[in-house]
Formats: structure tokens, C-alpha cells, sequence
């Protein structure tokens, strides 16, 4: 798992993105050999978040064939106009993850991130959790929603709210690059992961 793509658009929410950005390059630093990108829904220069941070993402997703494709969430429980709730209204970042993980990538749901994955189809059938707010959406799918902060369900992953998406992130490069690694990222950081971790049967 050497390449990774962190797919952002307007309306994401910046800490699912940048939480998780910051954890994998802290994990490139301590011996993970992982390149890591933030990539755009569509060829844009800049991508605006939902609390107005413009970022400039490194290219579009259709430009690369990550290993590992993180999906951030935001603006799903108020259908805001920018957003998750859009976007997979839209339907180009549900059929980009379903290609991805066509091709052999893991994918990971940052809080209502989950909600592409599901409209994607990866969620079918397989355990999963997204932000309390969208619980109510989730368990309207054919996923088996579970209580735990972070769900491991081998190639397809998912996590709460927002500040959960740290916690799937360490746990990823735990699982990718051992303990010590993680550790090390944690130190850096002076971060201290929370909450339950749920493996399903495909982990």
C-alpha cells in the first residue's frame, strides 16, 4: 500500500481530510512508504471546504490509481448545497470509489464519507458506522450499522464523526506499518486514540 489519494470537494469538511493527511505523512516520516495526495472530485485549482479553508489539491482523482482512496464527509445531515449530500446526488465521487475499489484499492469513509461509500454499493451487506448524525441514513441501507468508533472491514473501512477519522488513520498505519510506527506518529502528534475498533469478517 504505497500510494494513497484523500478526496476532497466543496463543501468537505477539513479535519476528515487534513486529520487524516497529517497521521500518513507523520507515517512517511517514521518508515511508512507512502505518498500521499489530496485530490480534487474534479479537475479544479482549488476546492473550498466547509468552514472556508481553500486548499489546492495536487490533481484530480481520475489522475491516479491509489492504493488506498479516503473519502472526507460534510455537509450530509443539513443537504448542504456543498458536500457530501450533493456529491453523491451528483453521483461522479460514488462511481469514482466504486471504480477504485474495482481496481484493488481500500477504501476508508471519514464520517459521512460512509454515505459515498454506501452510495456506492461497498457498504452492502458489510459492518459500518458514520457521524451520529447520519445513523438514521445508514441503517436505511443495506449496511449493518455497528457501535464503534472505527469499523475494519478488510478493503472497505469506515469511522464516526469527524474527530474519528484520526483514529481510523492510526489505526491504518498500525495495521499497514506495525505498532512501533504508530506509536511514533501518536508521539509526534501527542495524540492518544479512542474508542472501540470493530473487525468484520473480511479484516
Amino acid at each position: 500500500m504505497d500510494t494513497v489519494a484523500i478526496a476532497c470537494f466543496d463543501g468537505f469538511d477539513e479535519l476528515d481530510a487534513i486529520g487524516p493527511y497529517e497521521v500518513f505523512e507523520n507515517a512517511a516520516r517514521f518508515g511508512a512508504s507512502w505518498d500521499v495526495t489530496l485530490r480534487s472530485v474534479r479537475d479544479s485549482d482549488t476546492v473550498t471546504a466547509s468552514h472556508e479553508l481553500r486548499v489546492e489539491p495536487d490533481g484530480p482523482l481520475a489522475d491516479v490509481t491509489p492504493d488506498l482512496l479516503v473519502v472526507a464527509g460534510g455537509g450530509w445531515n443539513d443537504r448542504s448545497e456543498a458536500g457530501v449530500w450533493t456529491e453523491t446526488e451528483r453521483g461522479e465521487l460514488p462511481e469514482a470509489v466504486a471504480a477504485a475499489h474495482d481496481r484493488g484499492a481500500t477504501v476508508a469513509g471519514v464520517c459521512t464519507g460512509g454515505m459515498v461509500l454506501s452510495r456506492a454499493g461497498l457498504l452492502d451487506g458489510r459492518p459500518a458506522v458514520t457521524h451520529g448524525g447520519a445513523i438514521e441514513d445508514l441503517r436505511a441501507t443495506d449496511a449493518t450499522v455497528v457501535d464503534a468508533r472505527v469499523v475494519d472491514d478488510g478493503d472497505v473501512l469506515t469511522c464516526g464523526g469527524v474527530t474519528s477519522g484520526l483514529d481510523l488513520a492510526v489505526h491504518l498505519v498500525e495495521r499497514e506499518w506495525g505498532a512501533d510506527v504508530a506509536a511514533a506518529v501518536c508521539e509526534e502528534m501527542e495524540y492518544e486514540p479512542r474508542g472501540d475498533i470493530f473487525s468484520g469478517d473480511s479484516a
